[in-house]
């Protein structure tokens, strides 16, 4: 690896500092409270502070209230709870999606019995875009919405590992071939497409343009103009989803389930998106850091990561 490349990954490995402190001495960047609950609530003020911080100094505020309609279809409604969910692919959505499906039906079942292909493709989940506008901006106005993230990268390599190494012939098919043809003289090649065609395949596009599972996370909920009243992180999943659960008033019993997709693999971890980040030369790490930079800076994902080889999973 030359070193160009080595400090390049310097900088976007590991987590968050923010994260970091969460997860293991959350009181250094809270200080110390004996109600968890409060030390819950300020890490929500800290990220809303630091996401509202972001937006006005890229005057990502809008002065029209009118809801974009592509974020409209990404939010879904459950009113029974009041509940407004902003679909972030790999980002625990089909578990989220699980869970409002359990709670408008009332089911008395376990989540584990709700395949991945059925939640995805129900009609019984209802979008906010299924709505007229007036109705729209009253929902938003009177509704807990919620909104999940995650490092931007390990989000990536997620969506990699998901879409273009199994067989769903859309994204193994369709969407590779499309990649094949940029960078092999033989686009027919049987060979699975490679982390670096992937990448080299995202940076090229206008992040606009991406597909939901690799679009930056920002451009999906629109987080500047839609005011989320719980900021969730990927990387405090547990502690975060129960205080939606709590904040909606969902059954006590009910808890957000832990299901992946392909049982047998490993979840994508920081290490094994350092596996992949190392496939990259130092051009095509600085090109991906831009195309999700304002995820990096609206969720305070940090870009200095010193410590990084000294963390574990």
């Amino acid at each position: 690896m030359d070193v160009m490349t080595m400090m390049a990954l310097r900088k976007v490995q590991g987590l968050s500092e923010e994260v970091s402190l969460e997860k293991n001495c959350p009181h250094m960047a809270t200080g110390v409270f004996p109600d968890p609950t409060a030390e819950w609530l300020a890490i929500q003020n800290d990220r809303k502070s630091t996401l509202a911080s972001v937006c006005l100094k890229n005057n990502f505020r809008k002065l029209s209230s009118k809801l974009d309609s592509y974020v409209a279809s990404r939010l879904f409604v459950e009113h029974k709870h009041k509940f407004i969910y902003c679909e972030v692919p790999k980002v625990g959505c089909s578990n989220w999606k699980r869970t409002i499906f359990i709670l408008q039906e009332d089911l008395n079942t376990e989540a584990s019995e709700i395949e991945h292909d059925q939640i995805h493709q129900t009609s019984v989940i209802k979008k906010l875009d299924s709505y007229p506008p007036a109705r729209q901006k009253e929902l938003l106005n009177n509704y807990t919405k919620v909104m999940f993230t995650r490092h931007p990268l390990e989000r990536l390599v997620s969506a990699y590992r998901d879409k273009l190494l199994h067989s769903e012939p859309y994204y193994s098919i369709t969407i590779a071939n499309e990649m094949k043809a940029m960078f092999r003289k033989n686009k027919n090649s049987s060979e699975k497409v490679s982390f670096q065609e992937f990448v080299s395949f995202i940076i090229s596009r206008r992040p606009e343009s991406l597909d939901i599972h690799w679009k930056p996370m920002f451009l999906l909920c629109d987080p500047c103009n839609i005011h989320y009243d719980i900021l969730g992180k990927y990387e405090t999943l547990g502690i975060d989803s129960e205080h939606v659960l709590r904040a909606i008033g969902a059954p006590e019993n009910l808890q957000y389930p832990n299901l992946k997709r392909y049982s047998s693999e490993k979840r994508t971890s920081g290490a094994i998106t350092l596996e992949y980040l190392r496939q990259l030369n130092s051009e095509q790490i600085e090109k991906i850091i831009k195309m999700y930079q304002m995820d990096f800076f609206m969720f305070n994902y940090t870009m200095e990561y010193k410590d990084y080889f000294s963390l574990h999973d």
